[in-house]
């Protein structure tokens, strides 16, 4: 039982939070009683909480079963990436005419930080920064239903980042591109920002396909 009382929010970003992390890993079963006891609540803002993980497809409603955190499914992961590789390169086109110099020094910072990893220790920080970059990017793109659309959609990718670890050696792959985005921005090129963006996602796809498909 948990020591300090959440609201139903906080309990929805926390379990949220583990599904995208692995912390419940695919195929797990998610009991009502057991996370009302954990959170020392009833089992009706359980139910809502599960109701809103479903929504955002990171949980599966089984009738007279329960609640299982879905498998990594490519096929429809691939869905995701159609989506995600034509949206946020338009949110980062969005962002270059009307992101304000505080965060395009965030990015910066992001991609200090990020050179400096090693992938072996720091796999986990690196998908962390990763999804900073594109949320400031959704936060100067000026248009919160894109905002939304694709925050709802980087709860995917991002745990598919986390289940593809041993797969990845090289912090080239988060910061090659990354780069060439932030540069492109300060220069105001649309079309390079666009561009860029768009390979940053070519480029993780083409992995994950060498090496596990």
């Amino acid at each position: 039982m948990s020591d300090t009382k959440l609201d139903t929010d906080e309990i929805y970003e926390l379990l949220k939070k583990r599904i995208i992390n692995l912390e419940y890993e695919p195929g797990l079963v998610l009991n009502e009683v057991d996370i009302a006891d954990e959170f020392n609540i009833s089992r009706t803002p359980v139910r809502k909480i599960f109701h809103q993980l479903h929504n955002d497809k990171l949980l599966n409603i089984i009738p007279r079963f329960g609640a299982q955190v879905p498998a990594i499914d490519f096929k429809q992961m691939k869905h995701v990436f159609e989506l995600t590789r034509e949206l946020d390169p338009f949110a980062t086109r969005l962002a270059v005419e009307r992101i304000s110099e505080e965060n395009i020094k965030k990015l910066e910072e992001i991609i200090e930080r990020l050179s400096e990893y090693e992938l072996s220790k720091d796999y986990q920080n690196a998908i962390i920064e990763d999804e900073r970059f594109h949320t400031t990017i959704l936060m100067s793109c000026g248009n919160p239903w894109l905002q939304d659309i694709l925050t709802s959609l980087h709860y995917h990718t991002e745990r598919l980042w986390h289940y593809c670890e041993q797969f990845f050696d090289d912090m080239e792959l988060f910061t090659r591109t990354l780069e060439k985005v932030v540069e492109a921005i300060k220069e105001k090129d649309v079309e390079k920002a666009e561009k860029y963006a768009r390979e940053h996602i070519d480029e993780f796809v083409l992995k994950i396909k060498k090496e596990m498909l």
